[in-house]
């Protein structure tokens, strides 16, 4: 049975919810890390509900934050395992809030941070109806050790377009992660916009803020906002 997962909402701006948009926070936070995002986006996306559910497990390193899956740092595999063990409750999470909304799975977007993108990336491209969109900052596509050419392309069920945002001075998840994942998505036909932050480390700037939230805009069909 999959964790119950919950956290911090913000309901739409217009007071009528068209879309669905749910945060996905990194190791060591929680949902509320992310939530105040939402309203800074609402000027794009005004017919948005936003949502950011705590992680399933307390956090290892931060006994006050949250985690995805653990993380030792030294098991090359655990990412992979990781991702796998924590879909179940994602997904059960996901399809109960667009019931709740009584929307479908086009529209919903999901914006993760740092192991909440392995989140992002993984469960949204593997859910029977495709999502709006993917986004991600600081991140990464998350694949087992050693996989064979066709392993992405024999699970991938959706190609939603994607985003990635990252920082060139990353200490934490390498820049190298961004162009890599940007590869690995390119060979399986799925679209990856990606987005450099020059001198920015593990985190969210202004401008990643902007190009993310025009990015659901445009993502989600609506007219193309004022910057």
């Amino acid at each position: 049975m999959p964790a119950t997962l919950d956290g911090p909402r913000l309901a739409p701006k217009s007071g009528t919810t068209r879309q669905l948009v749910v945060f996905l926070h990194g190791y060591g936070a929680d949902g509320n890390d992310l939530i105040e995002i939402g309203r800074q986006w609402q000027r794009w996306l005004p017919d948005a509900a936003f949502v950011a559910p705590h992680a399933p497990e307390p956090c290892g390193m931060a006994p006050m934050g949250r985690q995805w899956f653990a993380l030792t740092f030294r098991d090359p595999s655990e990412r992979w395992r990781g991702v796998n063990r924590a879909a179940p409750a994602l997904d059960a999470f996901l399809d109960a809030e667009l019931a709740k909304h009584r929307l479908d799975g086009t529209k919903l977007a999901l914006v993760g941070f740092s192991q909440g993108t392995m989140m992002a990336l993984h469960v949204g491209l593997r859910r029977a109806v495709g999502p709006a969109a993917l986004l991600g900052y600081s991140g990464m596509l998350v694949i087992p050790d050693n996989p064979g050419p066709d392993h992405l392309r024999g699970e991938v069920r959706t190609r939603p377009p994607i985003l990635l945002v990252h920082g060139d001075a990353d200490e934490v998840i390498p820049v190298e992660a961004l162009f890599m994942s940007a590869e690995g998505l390119s060979n399986i036909e799925v679209p990856c916009q990606w987005h450099l932050a020059a001198g920015l480390g593990h985190g969210i700037d202004g401008e990643g803020l902007r190009h993310g939230g025009l990015f659901l805009a445009q993502s989600f069909g609506l007219p193309f906002p004022q910057r």
